[in-house]
């Protein structure tokens, strides 16, 4: 692979994963149990690989093209997310929360659930479709697909660093901030509930 595709694609990765929003948001709420960061990042960082074998696949365009399929799963990211909002709302997380949240069956709940943040995000699967062939050539000794999955690969370990980071600077500043955490949190469920509704109003207007 060249490596000034590889590089141009990780400083655009990086970006893309800088910029604030739902997955932050859920982040932020993960780091405030403590204990549910690892499978909650761990959930998105799996919808972020499933875009990328989608992708790599061919099966990307197929969806692309249908604009009826991309539309029910741009109303069913939009419907989850105000769902988590508006669970994250009602029941915000605070620091002594944490031993509760140790459990198995928990830690599942959030895994799934941070697949769902990513995993159902059709901007995500748009990004990708856009984005990851324009860094692959045809003429490298890889085909394409095994370009793409590197590429995405790379772009998950981005996400790892950030989400995780993210997570635990949440987790430090408002340790000691009972009320602050409760804030945040409430904050975290707003920002995922406003875009899941400006996703549905999205569809709505097409």
């Amino acid at each position: 692979m060249d490596g000034s595709n590889v590089l141009g694609f990780w400083a655009v990765s990086i970006l893309f994963v800088l910029i604030p929003g739902a997955d932050w948001a859920y982040a932020i709420s993960a780091g405030l149990r403590a204990r549910v960061v690892v499978p909650a990042v761990a959930g998105m960082l799996a919808g972020h690989l499933a875009a990328t074998v989608l992708v790599a696949a061919g099966v990307g365009a197929l969806v692309a093209g249908a604009p009826g399929l991309l539309g029910g799963l741009t109303t069913a990211g939009g419907v989850y997310l105000v769902w988590l909002g508006f669970l994250t709302f009602t029941r915000p997380a605070t620091p002594q929360e944490s031993a509760e949240a140790a459990t198995g069956s928990s830690r599942a709940r959030w895994w799934w659930k941070g697949l769902g943040v990513s995993g159902l995000n059709p901007k995500v699967f748009l990004l990708f479709l856009a984005l990851l062939p324009q860094f692959t050539s045809r003429f490298a000794s890889w085909p394409v697909p095994a370009q793409i999955m590197v590429l995405g690969l790379i772009h998950v370990a981005t996400c790892a660093v950030v989400y995780l980071a993210v997570a635990v600077t949440a987790r430090r500043l408002l340790s000691a901030r009972p009320a602050g955490a409760r804030i945040i949190s409430r904050v975290s469920g707003v920002v995922m509930a406003g875009l899941g509704v400006a996703l549905i109003i999205e569809q709505l207007l097409t």
